[in-house]
């Protein structure tokens, strides 16, 4: 089981692999920019949902997630995220580009 510090200041946490379901505690990362949790358990948009509580959040991978899958092979993945979670710029190792992104170039 993966256990998140509360003491942590880094910027990048990588726990793929982990069996992870639940994000309890997450939201204490504020200075959190990189979270690969890749080939873990989580399932529910309720999980995904404490991801916004992290302000420095722009690099995400959950692939492999029954979440993840689930929601890929209905082709609503991106989409859903990219809604969910406004400040990221990279999800599953692919940049997202926003339609504001577009306008201010």
């Amino acid at each position: 089981k993966a256990v998140v510090s509360t003491q942590s200041t880094g910027e990048e946490l990588w726990i793929s692999y982990n069996l992870i379901e639940k994000m309890k505690g997450i939201g204490v990362l504020k200075k959190l920019k990189v979270l690969f949790m890749s080939n873990n358990l989580v399932k529910d948009w309720s999980e995904l949902q404490k991801l916004s509580e992290l302000p420095c959040l722009v690099d995400l991978n959950m692939v492999n997630n029954p979440i993840e899958e689930k929601h890929s092979l209905e082709g609503t993945w991106r989409s859903e995220i990219e809604k969910k979670l406004v400040k990221l710029k990279k999800l599953d190792g692919v940049p997202i580009v926003r339609q504001d992104d577009e306008d201010e170039g």
